[in-house]
């Protein structure tokens, strides 16, 4: 085969392998952020009490449905 032929086979083989690897990670990322939220309820609580609020359970529920919400989007 020509020099050609083997550089279109390889460019192509590129942009299928860099289309095919940012799908698989941002699927691993989207399953890694599920499993492992970025920030959970303690660490709102925590939050919420250093800036001098006093965070209750109803406050609480209510912020991270907001957090689920938005990244739902």
């Amino acid at each position: 085969m020509s020099t050609s032929i083997w550089i279109v086979i390889v460019v192509i083989a590129l942009v299928v392998g860099a289309v095919f690897g940012f799908f698989m990670a941002r699927r691993s990322m989207e399953t890694y952020l599920k499993k492992n939220p970025p920030i959970s309820e303690e660490m709102m609580k925590s939050m919420m009490t250093s800036m001098g609020q006093k965070p209750s359970q109803k406050k609480l529920a209510q912020m991270m449905a907001q957090m689920k919400n938005q990244q739902n989007k």
